[in-house]
Formats: structure tokens, sequence, C-alpha cells
């Protein structure tokens, strides 16, 4: 991808979502440009911060003499750029700069991996990881707590598993929590979940600096822009993170390059959502747990556990919550993964509009997070209801299949029905994609690979619809219908990419898999096939302004 500038410095300045949007005019030209205005579009004009013209190479050529700049794209891809729907940005932002173990293959691995990370940061008053896994380890189990005081020299520690709704944690982190013994989930010889969860977390994210959580913050947000994600909504709350930490990362976003950030604070204190700065009252409003840490409410036990799990809400608290946002025009939103608690949401939320009106309900696009154990009747009331399911593919291909841990946990029968996304596509059923990171990577072309490879063939939807799930579908959830897609009056967010031919692939193997017949008017995609490379983001423009380029060499 050249640059022409034949007017103008060839390096323009970069912006902050709060600055004025650029007053230049650029003209890209000589790729493939991803548009329903045009399939066989080659090139794009953005002007004042929007997308003004789409189409054909040769009508390029009336804009070359008018425009500011010209950027040649020596045949990349541009698209929309790609909306993460659930992130925790300190998190994960922790994970990149700090101790990560999602690639630890063993419970010796994990504890070496301590042991080198407590070493390095001497000056840290807890240390902080994330990404264990017993699961997928041979030990079959976490560590325990004298394993980790000696690998951690004594220091406090906090180690959240994948899902991030379970913990081990050192001697000397329980020491700096008063009552933790006492609280709901604590375990002497296993990782704490529920409350005791809860309060270790909160005291161990406390010791965060604020430079420690800027640095944390700045390197989620560059990665985000390095894969091509244009706009993230992060999914902040007293449970999860802190007010700080939530209007801190808004702060940032407004003031520096990077992706647009969209914050959900998960409170049923509607005025302090507000005045915190979020654009809905929801995101991880717990209605139940995780899989992973046998917390999500089932109607039925689990497999591998004499147990159903743990409801946090009631469809009555659902029904008042969803009532009073409705009321006050904000998003509400739940965290719901077991049938228990998608269920409870179904029917709180369809009791709010037995109160304010169904029309109403519909309107406020509130939105289920996760959404994994559906059922026919569930899938319905979501459309019924107009709930947007944010989903992240990226767990089943961690976690699904007849070998996975859903399948340890639920059985094999139960594990087949989670996901369901083709059932959802059909019944209409808005979807937004995520990564929910760190519990899994910001990765959006893998996402999407996810959604269209899904370990239950049934599940599997089009790389058309999950593309379209993740880059309009984020934006769709937000209320907002005039953007993730590059067409004239579009925001101009979009990625340009370096991949291989694009194709047409479906999610069906009793079909053709994949087609280039330019006669389907289809404009074509990336191939996802697994093993098959994905592309390479070359650049990233939000709002008409680059937030990120690959240096070259």
């Amino acid at each position: 991808m050249t640059e022409h500038t034949p007017q103008h410095d060839p390096h323009p300045a970069t912006a902050g979502a709060s600055d004025q949007p650029p007053q230049r005019t650029v003209l890209l030209r000589g790729g493939d440009v991803h548009s329903p205005a045009d399939p066989f579009a080659t090139a794009m004009v953005v002007e004042r911060g929007h997308i003004a013209w789409v189409g054909s190479e040769g009508a390029a050529d009336a804009f070359a003499q008018g425009v500011d700049e010209v950027v040649d794209l020596d045949g990349a891809l541009v698209t929309p750029a790609f909306t993460d729907a659930h992130v925790h940005a300190t998190s994960a932002g922790l994970a990149l700069t700090g101790l990560d173990l999602t690639g630890a293959q063993t419970l010796a691995d994990a504890l070496a991996l301590v042991r080198a990370h407590a070493e390095r940061r001497p000056g840290d008053r807890v240390l902080l990881g994330h990404g264990w896994d017993a699961a997928r380890w041979p030990e079959r189990r976490a560590p325990r707590r004298d394993e980790l005081d000696e690998a951690a020299g004594g220091r406090p520690l906090y180690l959240s598993r994948i899902d991030v709704h379970s913990a081990v944690v050192t001697t000397a982190l329980l020491d700096l929590v008063r009552g933790i013994r006492d609280e709901d989930g604590f375990h002497e010889s296993e990782p704490l979940t529920r409350a005791a969860h809860h309060a270790v977390r909160a005291a161990a994210f406390a010791a965060v600096t604020p430079a420690q959580r800027e640095e944390a913050q700045r390197a989620a947000l560059r990665r985000a822009a390095s894969l091509g994600i244009g706009a993230l909504h992060e999914c902040g709350g007293p449970d999860i993170s802190s007010a700080e930490d939530f209007t801190a990362l808004l702060e940032l976003a407004r003031h520096e390059p990077g992706p647009r950030v969209f914050g959900y604070w998960a409170d049923r204190d509607l005025d302090l959502a507000r005045e915190l700065g979020a654009v809905g009252a929801g995101g991880d409003l717990f209605v139940d747990g995780a899989l992973g840490s046998h917390t999500a409410c089932l109607h039925a036990p689990y497999q591998d556990a004499p147990h159903t799990g743990t409801a946090y809400l009631t469809a009555g608290d659902v029904a008042a919550h969803v009532a009073a946002c409705t009321e006050a025009g904000l998003q509400a939103g739940f965290h719901a993964i077991g049938d228990a608690a998608v269920g409870a949401v179904v029917e709180g939320v369809r009791a709010a509009a037995e109160k304010v009106g169904l029309a109403r309900i519909r309107a406020a696009r509130h939105r289920v997070e996760h959404a994994e154990m559906m059922t026919p009747q569930t899938i319905a009331a979501f459309a019924e209801l107009g709930l947007t399911a944010s989903v992240q593919p990226a767990f089943d291909a961690a976690w699904g299949g007849a070998d996975g841990m859903y399948a340890d946990r639920l059985g094999a029968d139960r594990a087949a029905t989670l996901n369901p996304y083709a059932a959802l596509l059909k019944a209409g059923v808005p979807l937004a994609f995520g990564s929910d990171a760190p519990v899994t990577p910001l990765d959006p072309w893998g996402t999407v690979r996810a959604a269209a490879f899904h370990r239950t063939p049934e599940h599997r939807i089009s790389v058309r619809a999950a593309f379209t799930a993740h880059t309009r579908g984020g934006w769709r959830a937000l209320g907002r219908d005039d953007a993730g897609v590059l067409v004239p009056g579009a925001p101009a967010d979009y990625a340009v990419w370096q991949t291989s031919e694009l194709v047409v692939q479906a999610p069906d193997d009793r079909v053709q898999r994949w087609s280039t017949d330019p006669r389907s008017g289809t404009p074509g995609l990336p191939d996802l096939t697994p093993g098959v490379d994905l592309p390479v983001c070359l650049a990233t423009v939000v709002g008409g302004r680059e937030v990120f380029v690959r240096p070259q060499g």
C-alpha cells in the first residue's frame, strides 16, 4: 500500500475521538473495497471523517485531481473496521504486559511462569496473572495455595482462571481481605468463586497503580488497533473492576488515537451508570457465572459436579432492571450463560414488556452477553423481545467439541446445543461478536472463522454473516444502524488488509464450499478455512484518521 500526496504532508496527524473530524479528502484505489454499495468496488473516497463515495477504478479517475491524498492500495482489501462487542480492557492489557498463563501446558509450567514473573516485578504490591486452565493440564487440578506461596515468594498473588469467574490466590493476598474465609465461595483447597472471588479480585485490582493501569489500557487499545478493531464495548462494573478504572479508560480513549470505546456499567444504579459515562447499565450484570468454574446456572446438574451452579439475579430482578432502564432510555444488559440463567432473563424481560410495552422493549435493544445455553423457546423469545445476543465464537473454538471442557461439564449431548448461531440468525436474533478479552484473545478474523467453522456443524453460519456480526452487528447493538459498513455517509472506520484471494464461503458441506463466480454479485472475503493464514492488518482508520499503520519491512 503506497501513498501519493501531491498537496499535503504524507503523514497526517492522528486524533482522538474527541477531536474535530479530519478535513482532508482521501481517495483509496487499486484494491478491493468490501461494500454493499458496489460488490465490485475497487476505490473509495473519504471526506470529513465519513465515506463519501465507493465505486470502480474507472470512476475513481474523476476524483484523483480533487483530493488531498491518493492511496494506492496495491491490491489490498478494505473492509469496515471490526467492533469487539465485549472486552475488559485493563485485564486484557495486564495479560499483555504481565503474567499470561494461557500458554501454560502443565501445572509445572504455570508455577514456573509465576516464579519468573515475581522475579521480574519486585516492586508490584500485588502480583496479577490470568489464564490458567486446569482442564487442559495433565494434572487436571488447579495450583494449590502452598504451591503458589512458594512460587510467589510469599507475596500477594491473584491468578484468575481463563473464564475470570474463579481464581487461585496466595495466603498473603487472603491476609489483605478482612473476613474472606466467611464469604460465600471460599474454599481452603479449591479455587475461590462467587462472593469470595469478587472480594479478592477487588483487593488485587485496588493495588494496581494508576501508572500500571494506564500501561495496560494503552497496550489493549494498541493491540486492538493493530488487528483492525475500530471500536470496543468495555464491560465494566463494581464486581469486575472499579469506577476509577472505567472512567480512566473512557478518558484515555477520548484523548488519544485509537479505537472508539463505548462503556457498559454492570450496575442497577442507573444514576451512577450515567454519571460514569456509560451507554448502558448492563454488560456483565451477572445472572450467573461460567461453565468452566461450575457457576453457570443450569436446569439440570453438571455432569462432573453434584449441583446446578449459581444464580445471582432472579427473573424479578431482571424485570425491575429492564423496566427501569427502558423508562430511563438506557440499554439494559445481562451476563447469562446457563440455560436456567438465560430462561430467567427471558422471563424477566417478558414481565418488563407487560409493564412498559413490548414496542418500547424492542426499541431499547437490550442485550444478553454470552447466551450460550439456548433452547428453541429462548431463541424464539429473543427474537420476539428484540434482544441482541452478544456472543463469543472463540469460546466454542476453545472449549467445544466432543472432547472439550463443555462436554466435561455438561456431557456430549448438552454440550452440542451450545452457541447455536445458525438457529439464532434464522430466528432473526441480532448477533454482535466479541472476545470477552482476556478470556479469549482479541482476534477478529479468528472469531469469524470460529463461527463459520463451529465445532458443531449445524450451528455454523456463513463467513459473510459472521463478518457482519463482528462489524455492523456491534454498532447495531449500540442502537446505531449507520455504521460498521462502507457506504456513503457512514463513519470512515475501516481497515486495510493483506490477504489471499477473496471467496464466498458457505457454512454447509452439502453445498459448494466457496465460489468466486462474479455473477453472484456477493462481495468476497478472505478464505478462512482452518489452516489458511489469516489476513494481516496493514492499517486501521477511525473517523478518517489512522490509528495504526504496520511498519514496513
